[in-house]
């Protein structure tokens, strides 16, 4: 059943009653927090030549080591999509909110690097960033390659791949241990379009919540993964980001 307007905007006021009083916040982010910017998800991008194909024969270590040319030129199509987005309201919301607060902390579970581009300084990326490109074999960043065709790397002569995390990956270690010393130290947690039902993102909320944080959520559809004292707010990232933004600081630049 979806939330009536005055429990949405009594939802607002407690959020943002919470961020008065925070000292950290810890924000995980989905693909609903892109969403609003036109980003397409890996399943709508596979349209056209690349709708036959299965998400394994384009996403995995296994589908890069039988065919990386095939690979490669699916993330090179799919970078060209999404370097078209731009950050929407409630990404430059989010980037304004860090300055209203003494921290936070931004962990992503998107790969189009809006965050950034909208100003937030502080971004754990979880599953990569499409636009960083890494040695296959051996995991370094290797800079300056904007190519169409596969490349390999200078110094070991290994095909390049896209810097994400595929299917059947870990999350990169550095990235969990941040993510999780964020989570564990926050007096409150958002979660903004994103289920957060799955693990190791859902272990998140469990860390915040071990920790004695507040919970919220910022999602049109309840995503179940909150308790009745949780705060939720029924609602996309852009309508509810910004009026939350101007009721802690007045009219901004993100009207």
């Amino acid at each position: 059943m979806p939330q009536k307007p005055s429990s949405v905007r009594d939802a607002v006021a407690r959020l943002g009653r919470a961020l008065q009083s925070a000292r950290h916040v810890c924000v995980l982010t989905g693909a609903g927090m892109s969403a609003e910017s036109g980003v397409p998800t890996f399943r709508d991008a596979q349209s056209g030549l690349w709708a036959k194909y299965d998400p394994f024969e384009l996403a995995t270590p296994e589908a890069f080591a039988a065919n990386p040319e095939r690979v490669w030129d699916w993330y090179q199509y799919r970078r060209k999509l999404v370097a078209l987005a731009k950050p929407n309201r409630g990404h430059v919301a989010l980037a304004e909110l860090a300055a209203l607060v003494p921290r936070l902390t931004v962990v992503t579970q998107n790969v189009d690097g809006l965050h950034q581009q909208a100003g937030s300084p502080d971004v754990i990326e979880f599953h990569g960033n499409l636009f960083v490109n890494r040695c296959f074999a051996e995991g370094a960043v290797i800079e300056n390659i904007d190519s169409d065709r596969l490349p390999f790397c200078p110094r070991c002569g290994a095909a390049v791949r896209p810097g994400v995390v595929w299917f059947g990956e870990n999350i990169p270690d550095a990235a969990l241990e941040r993510a999780s010393a964020a989570a564990s130290a926050c007096d409150l947690f958002l979660a903004i379009g994103t289920s957060a039902r799955v693990f190791p993102a859902a272990g998140l909320i469990d860390a915040a919540r071990h920790s004695g944080a507040a919970v919220a959520e910022i999602n049109p559809q309840a995503s179940g993964a909150l308790r009745d004292d949780d705060i939720q707010i029924a609602d996309t990232a852009v309508s509810a980001l910004v009026p939350l933004v101007n009721r802690l600081t007045g009219p901004t630049t993100v009207d």
